[in-house]
Order: C-alpha cells, then sequence, then structure tokens
C-alpha cells in the first residue's frame, strides 16, 4: 500500500460503515445524522460563505492566545530551566494551577475581562500555556552536563552559552510543546466561544446543538479537526528545518 493508502483506508472505512448503518435505519438521524447530509450542511455553509466567517474569527483567537501562550510559556519555562532558584520559587504556584482546566477559569475570565475578546483569548492562552511551559522546561533539563562543563572551561558567555548549547538541545522539545499548545488552544475555542460569544466555529456548534442540527455540529467539530490538523502539519514543517539533525524513530515496518 502507498502511503496515501495506509493513511485514508481507515477514516474512508468508517464513513462507509457510518453511511451504511444510516441507510439501513440502524442510527438515529436526530442524534447521528448519515455522512451524505453532514457533506450536504457543509457544501450549504461553504457556498453561503458562512463557515468562513467563523473559521476567521476562530483562527484570530487561537492565533491570539496561542502567540500570548507561546511567548509566556518560553519565556517562564527558560528561567525555570536555567535557575534553579527561580524554580523552587514558582514550582509550588505553577504546580497548585496547572491542574485546573480552562473552563474552571471562566468566572474569574469574566468578572476580570468581561464578556468580550479578552476573555475568550485568555481561556485559550491557558488551555495552551502549560503544555508549552513543561517541554521547554524539559527541554532544557535535558541538556547535556558534558556541554555545559565544557562551555564553563571555556568561559563561554552567556547568551552565547543560552543560543549555542542550550536552545539546540531543548529545540525538539519547545516543538513539540508548541504542536501539543495549538492543539489545545483549539481544545479550549469551543469553551471560550460560550462566554457570549455570537461567532466563532465554537459558537456554530453550540448554536446547532440548541436547535438539534447534529450535521452542523459534525460540520463544525470536522472543521475544528482540520484547522489544528493544518497547523500541527505546519509546525511538524517547521521542526523539520529547524532541527535537520535529528533522526527520530518513526516506528517499525514490520
Amino acid at each position: 500500500m502507498t502511503n496515501i493508502a495506509w493513511r485514508i483506508w481507515l477514516p474512508v472505512s468508517v464513513v462507509l460503515i457510518w453511511q451504511g448503518l444510516s441507510s439501513a435505519g440502524a442510527i438515529t438521524p436526530l442524534l447521528l445524522p448519515s455522512p451524505w447530509a453532514v457533506a450536504t450542511s457543509a457544501w450549504d455553509l461553504v457556498t453561503s460563505g458562512e463557515i468562513f466567517s467563523h473559521v476567521a474569527v476562530s483562527l484570530l483567537r487561537v492565533f491570539e492566545g496561542f502567540l500570548l501562550a507561546a511567548l509566556f510559556g518560553i519565556a517562564l519555562g527558560s528561567a525555570i530551566g536555567l535557575w534553579s532558584t527561580f524554580d523552587r520559587t514558582c514550582d509550588w504556584l505553577l504546580q497548585t494551577l496547572k491542574p485546573i482546566p480552562p473552563i474552571g477559569w471562566f468566572p474569574l475570565a469574566v468578572l476580570w475581562f468581561g464578556i468580550g475578546e479578552v476573555s475568550k483569548v485568555f481561556i485559550i492562552f491557558l488551555g495552551a500555556f502549560f503544555p508549552i511551559l513543561v517541554n521547554v522546561v524539559a527541554g532544557i533539563r535535558q541538556t547535556d552536563k558534558q556541554y555545559i562543563e565544557l562551555a564553563k572551561v571555556h568561559e563561554i558567555r552567556w547568551w552565547k552559552f543560552f543560543t549555542k548549547v542550550i536552545v539546540p538541545g531543548a529545540l525538539p522539545s519547545i516543538l513539540t510543546g508548541l504542536r501539543i499548545g495549538i492543539g489545545f488552544a483549539w481544545t479550549c475555542v469551543v469553551a471560550a466561544e460560550l462566554i457570549a460569544a455570537e461567532s466563532g466555529v465554537g459558537y456554530l456548534i453550540v448554536d446547532a446543538r440548541q436547535t438539534f442540527h447534529a450535521d452542523v455540529v459534525i460540520v463544525g467539530m470536522l472543521t475544528i479537526g482540520l484547522l489544528g490538523t493544518l497547523m500541527d502539519i505546519a509546525l511538524r514543517q517547521l521542526e523539520t528545518r529547524l532541527v535537520r539533525w535529528k533522526q527520530p524513530f518513526e516506528g517499525a515496518t514490520g
């Protein structure tokens, strides 16, 4: 089988089985519409342009929340990873906040920022921040001690040590954190757009659920999945370019 065939045979099989069960009347259309009904709704949303307006709004929110999470996560993670004193100072606070799900911040987000865009971006930021932070710290802590000792012996300046020794070694883990973070950012879109939103893919899903349009709900879910996948592919391409020396194990073929 070709690479493309390996990738598509399972989703195609699922769709065919799904359509067969729907045609046989084994599935209630109100609860799970057929693939054809979902495709029809998707086409209507595309031709009307409605889906694109929702996607544009959600993309902007995700981009803003993810960008803030990346900036703060990399900066704070670098400080924690480089200085043990700073790590001890922040550890208990961060460990306490990390398990709190973003949805648990809803009441405070509304109290602090109101029901506007800031509260939605804040929820997305929280979803992406901790995965990035944890991976940045882990990447820095995995730096080979031999390189650190060698840098000390040669009295390399701090900034050169950071950019030439720490960053290259931590880069694979940082990029992994960014990939996980962008996934969590999209996960939080639906939750964020529960806060009095009037547009966005999450709003589209919630509105369709309230009006019992399960086909539109599925279209919204697939849209989020597709957008998240495309962003993950972009980050993987970036990783390939920035970490050319990395030779990852891609799994056995036998």
